[in-house]
């Protein structure tokens, strides 16, 4: 494993690189880092070129501070900008979450560089109303509370109820992640994920396999929304994972390793 930066607009990035063959850019989601792909980087690098970044304000990258707001289509350029560092003219890539939005920003902004597409636990509908809402009403726990105070009870319920009681010490290592984050990255990642728009068009018009990674107990991705969008690319690989919740890199590691071998 090697760790590499770039300076993007000022603002520092790192990256990690591991294995050697086709590109994969791993894409982490929502308060996380590059960390949680550690089941997949170990299993996939066997195969695959690995570029797995900390996003702007994750792991070991700065936060991008400077208005306007940072956009998904922003943390988008950033993948651009590493893969222009790594002289990458094509690749995959996988996103979890929040990830898989950015993902699908990349396919919108620069299609003819993806072979295909992973959507990991995520979806290319815009946030509901409602979820729009209670987006808000997190934002201002967060700025009222702090960043961990909010990640504490929202990374618990990412996982199945089961899975994280036989798996403690798993759940309260990414619990204690938490505090590595800032208000301000929590925040920005909030605003950029209401902002976004549909791109279920993005999936209509990609000519190339995309990949769905599906936890039947997720709460943040229902199940439900997560089938409704496997039915709109020209080529759907579907894997529906029956004993996850959102975190399936952890909960089935072993079944998403797999599935993720299909992005050759």
């Amino acid at each position: 494993m090697q760790l590499q930066s770039i300076t993007y607009q000022s603002t520092q990035i790192f990256f990690r690189t591991a294995g050697k063959g086709k590109p994969i850019v791993l894409i982490h989601g929502f308060a996380e880092d590059g960390d949680i792909w550690k089941n997949q980087i170990e299993f996939l690098k066997d195969h695959f070129y690995l570029i797995i970044p900390d996003l702007p304000g994750s792991g070991r990258s700065s936060v991008i501070s400077r208005q306007p707001a940072v956009g998904i289509e922003e943390y988008a350029d950033v993948i651009k900008a590493v893969l222009d560092e790594e002289k990458i003219s094509q690749c995959s890539m996988a996103g979890h979450s929040m990830g898989g939005y950015i993902g699908l920003a990349f396919a919108e902004k620069y299609p003819e560089i993806l072979s295909s597409l992973a959507l990991v636990h995520s979806s290319a509908f815009a946030d509901s109303e409602e979820k729009k809402a209670n987006r808000l009403k997190s934002i201002e726990f967060v700025k009222k509370n702090g960043a961990y105070e909010f990640l504490k009870a929202a990374i618990v319920d990412l996982f199945t109820e089961n899975w994280a009681s036989e798996n403690a010490a798993i759940v309260e290592a990414q619990v204690e992640k938490g505090k590595a984050f800032t208000d301000e990255a929590i925040v920005q990642y909030y605003r950029a994920m209401i902002a976004r728009p549909d791109r279920t068009h993005v999936l209509k018009n990609f000519p190339k396999p995309i990949l769905f990674i599906i936890g039947e107990h997720d709460k943040a991705v229902p199940f439900e929304q997560s089938m409704q969008q496997c039915y709109l690319p020209v080529q759907s690989h579907i894997h529906i994972l029956r004993n996850s919740a959102h975190m399936g890199m952890l909960e089935e590691a072993g079944k998403v390793n797999n599935a993720l071998l299909q992005l050759k």
